[in-house]
Parts: C-alpha cells; structure tokens; sequence
C-alpha cells in the first residue's frame, strides 16, 4: 500500500467503565507518544455511530480498536480481524450506541462508500464494573503496549512512516512501545 491512503484510527471505548476504556487508552498513548503522518487521523470517538459514516467515505482504510468479551481468551489477549469477520446483528439488536464497525461498513456500502477495515481488540477482563471505574484491569494495562505495537506495525507495513514524539525515530520493523507516563 502507499503511504497516500487516508486513514482513520477509531479508538472505540468508555473510559469511566474499566475495560471497556482499552480503546481510549490506544488513542492516549498513539496521541502523546507519536508523531502521525498528515493521512493517518486518530480519533477517540467513545462509542461507535452512524455519525462516523461520512468519515468511512474519506476514507481508504478504517481500523477499529476496541475491547473484546467472550472469546473464551485471557485477557490481555490481542485478536485482529476485518470487518466481516465480526457477527452481524440482528434488527432487534441494533442501537446506535452500540455499533460494531461491521455495522457501520454495511450501511456505508448501502450508501457505496468504500473503504478497507481492519479490527484491533483486545480481551478484556472486566469491561462492566458495578460503578464507574477509570483505569484498566493489571492484565489489559500490562498488555496494552502490544495492543499499541500491533496498530503501529499494520500502519507501518503498509507504508506509513510514524515517528517517535520525543526522539523522532522513525517506527521501524521490530519497535516495541513504552508506555508514556501520566502527566497529573
């Protein structure tokens, strides 16, 4: 692919529900740890919906990356898939705060919007506490930096040239991402 591919990086979470906020804390450390090249665009959307079907037509690849459940997998396990890989769902089951990017390319195709996708996620261990809980499980904090390297590495096979914030390394075949500290 040539690094002349719009794409759109949608981090996909609830910060205040644990787990669940595995999507923002990609976004987090991409945003504060990484200099993107102008085609690359992240976004922390929270929830997924049908507001991002414009951002599906500007673009020529979307990934996903979201928290996993039920796969049967440890947490801090790491799945990619493409869009039509994940269940579609039934029409009693749709609700536009709960959109899988699936969904989302079946709705940009009614519209023939074209784009590629690719899902990063994650199983989580807890992605719905009994009250609001910032902060990931020990499992999935301790395997985000994978989660990070596997996004920076499918963008960076296919052309895209990252560098580092601070030292402006570029990211190269084999980089492995420190976490960034908090600044407050």
């Amino acid at each position: 692919m040539s690094s002349a591919e719009r794409v759109i990086v949608i981090c996909v979470g609830n910060r205040l529900m644990m787990d669940d906020g595995v999507g923002p804390a990609v976004y987090d450390e991409l945003a504060k740890a990484y200099l993107m090249p102008p085609e690359v665009e992240l976004l922390d959307v929270g929830c997924m919906s049908l507001d991002m079907l414009s951002r599906v037509d500007e673009a020529d690849l979307v990934i996903s990356v979201d928290a996993l459940d039920g796969t049967g997998e440890e947490a801090g396990t790491i799945f990619s898939f493409t869009p039509d890989d994940m269940a579609r769902r039934s029409f009693g089951a749709q609700s536009l705060h709960d959109l899988r990017l699936a969904d989302l390319f079946d709705a940009a195709a009614l519209l023939d919007y074209e784009a590629e996708g690719r899902c990063f996620g994650m199983q989580v261990e807890n992605r719905s506490p009994e009250s609001v809980t910032i902060g990931l499980s020990k499992p999935v904090y301790d395997a985000l930096p994978l989660l990070v390297d596997t996004v920076l590495a499918f963008l960076t096979e296919r052309g895209h040239v990252i560098r580092d914030a601070k030292a402006g390394d570029a990211v190269t075949f084999g980089w492995h991402h420190v976490m960034t500290p908090d600044e407050g």
